[in-house]
């Protein structure tokens, strides 16, 4: 039986403000964070910054199992494109493949970083793509061998931000990707066009909306990721320019029936925020958005169940 559309949404903490970059802003106990997410309905969360939550198996099986929350993946920052980092790089993949196995997660998102720690847009050469080809093969072949599915995912700052490097990786591998509806349209690239080339290779869908009158400056470098945030540029779902309700009639349509995580990075520079005020109120108005497009779908298929929303 099909799961609904709505049932396949979760969120991440980072839509609460959870972020490991240093001044990124104030960050909320796990309690509070998981506690929100099920209140607003919402049964599937992503593992989010290193050590926010457990990185103990039996830890982390008991915290999500009492907020009634599954797992849908993490996660992964890694260099790629290096040969001489690759051993690194693959010991770092089975750990935390290890891990969101252990505990039913889905997913292993991959993105492609100069340096975990340092993150630098550089060119890469023809044999550093070529590297990072052959270690998604690999990290693809450990992730199969436990039952995950790799999801690689376009990020602003990362190696693979802009339209031409997506298409490069799309074309130069076999590996499933994350359709990031905020950081694809910010590299140039329209998510439901992606949607409706590539939806076969769909594994994860992050919904992020988008302020596009930031967009530019934080292209020229005139504002970094954590001030873009800061300023607004990822509003609730369907309070900005992103494609969010034409895309997910595409993959709806067509057969995806993974997830889908609110993923609107939020930040919090004015302390914690009352009880029902702040991430929890804005993540609110998204789910209310993504309700009313389920509704739509339905209306739409005139209830004959095409579309399990």
């Amino acid at each position: 039986m099909s799961v609904s559309f709505m049932e396949r949404v979760g969120s991440a903490p980072i839509s609460w403000g959870i972020c490991e970059v240093p001044g990124w802003g104030a960050q909320l106990p796990v309690e509070r964070v998981l506690g929100e997410m099920a209140e607003l309905g919402l049964r599937a969360t992503e593992l989010g910054s290193v050590g926010y939550l457990p990185t103990d198996e039996s830890e982390l099986r008991a915290l999500l199992d009492r907020f009634g929350m599954r797992l849908t993946g993490g996660f992964n920052a890694l260099v790629l494109h290096d040969a001489e980092r690759s051993a690194e790089t693959l010991a770092s993949a089975t750990a935390e493949a290890d891990l969101l196995a252990a505990v039913g997660a889905t997913c292993f998102i991959t993105c492609a970083v100069s340096d975990p720690d340092d993150w630098q847009r550089v060119e890469l050469t023809d044999d550093q793509w070529s590297t990072m080809a052959e270690n998604l093969a690999r990290i693809d072949e450990l992730c199969e061998q436990r039952g995950l599915v790799q999801a690689f995912h376009p990020h602003v700052d990362s190696l693979v931000e802009t339209a031409p490097e997506i298409e490069r990786v799309v074309a130069m591998s076999s590996v499933a990707f994350v359709l990031e509806t905020g950081h694809m349209l910010i590299g140039g690239l329209d998510p439901y066009e992606f949607a409706v080339e590539h939806g076969d290779r769909v594994a994860l869908v992050h919904l992020k909306d988008v302020a596009t009158e930031y967009v530019g400056p934080l292209n020229r470098d005139e504002l970094t990721l954590m001030e873009a945030v800061q300023a607004g540029i990822f509003p609730s779902l369907g309070e900005g320019q992103a494609p969010i309700e034409t895309t997910i009639r595409q993959l709806e349509t067509t057969g995806y029936r993974g997830h889908y995580v609110i993923e609107q990075d939020a930040a919090l520079t004015d302390g914690l925020p009352a009880a029902g005020e702040g991430p929890g109120r804005d993540v609110a108005r998204s789910v209310a958005f993504l309700q009313s497009v389920a509704s739509a779908i339905t209306a739409d298929t005139n209830n004959k169940g095409d579309i399990p929303v």
